[in-house]
Order: C-alpha cells, then structure tokens, then sequence
C-alpha cells in the first residue's frame, strides 16, 4: 500500500482531500486505481501529471516501479518551453 499526496489544482478536484491510500506496484497501476476509485480526479490525470515518487520526477514512465512505503506526489504537468 501506497500513499499518494495529490498537489496544485489536483486537490481541489479532490474534494479538498490531499492523500490517498493505493495498492499499486507501478505509476500505471497507481493512475489505473486513483481513476477507478476517484472519477472525479479522471480528466485532469488524463490531461497528464508528473509524478515524484521520494523525490525523483517521472513523466511518461508508465511501469516506473514504486517500491511500498514510498513517498509519492501527483502534480499537474507544466507547461514549458
């Protein structure tokens, strides 16, 4: 079990909730349950989201392993260039 800490606009389509518990061995897996379990958090994980998992920023890394116990944050994408 994992502890996802949600950031930015992410919490205020949560309800105003910050953390949710998931039983996830992946980022996809992780994404798959937050959907299925919280539909309200659907269109904006959909539009993308980094994730830090203990410190490390993934983006696009679909199967990145999250070892249990780890600390992992969702934010919205930036937008750069």
């Amino acid at each position: 079990m994992i502890t996802v800490k949600l950031g930015g606009t992410l919490k205020g389509t949560a309800g105003g909730q910050e953390a949710f518990e998931v039983e996830a061995a992946n980022v996809r897996q992780m994404l798959t349950k937050l959907e299925s379990e919280h539909p309200a958090l659907k269109p904006l994980l959909a539009k993308g989201v980094a994730v830090a998992i203990n410190g490390q920023i993934y983006r696009d890394a679909w199967y990145q392993p999250i070892p249990p116990d780890s600390e992992v944050f969702l934010l919205p994408q930036l937008a750069g260039g």
